[in-house]
């Protein structure tokens, strides 16, 4: 049998060498044109914009380590998971039913706590919202439930 010692080294050189491959694994770092951008209330949207759009929009700033793999497979998976739920630079495009259903589905996620994520809110400080914020999101999302933002 080997010692403790010869497993920990072997088990750290396939951890080595499993990081060094992984950077060879990229993610797709796209930002599509804008097609039908949300005219917002001005109250509500440099909240959003602070807060959500970088995942939530096709405005992404992709942080230096969104480069570096595992992280950036997350990263790279959120964007992706986040716009296909909503996406702000498609708002417009949402029929007013979809908006609707959207504008309450933030509302729940802002009561939970849920968004914005704590890991991300962790690495953004900006993106952390007060409860003003929240309570601004709140009635713009509640006062418009019913009808679509016009452009």
């Amino acid at each position: 049998m080997g010692s403790p010692v010869k497993f920990l080294r072997i088990g750290f050189l396939v951890l080595v060498a499993a990081l060094i491959v992984g950077q060879f694994i990229r993610i797709e770092k796209t930002n599509p044109s804008t097609r039908n951008d949300a005219s917002l209330d001005a109250s509500v949207k440099p909240i959003l914009q602070r807060a959500c759009y970088n995942c939530h929009s096709n405005e992404t700033v992709w942080p230096w380590y969104s480069n570096v793999a595992p992280v950036s497979w997350l990263v790279g998976s959120d964007v992706k998971e986040a716009r296909h739920a909503m996406n702000f630079s498609e708002w417009g495009d949402y029929p007013a039913d979809v908006q609707s259903h959207m504008r309450k589905h933030m509302v729940e996620e802002i009561e939970e706590g849920a968004m914005p994520p704590w890991y991300y809110s962790m690495m953004h400080s900006a993106a952390r919202l007060k409860q003003e914020d929240r309570d601004k999101i709140k009635s713009w999302a509640t006062a418009n439930a019913a009808a679509p933002e016009k452009h």
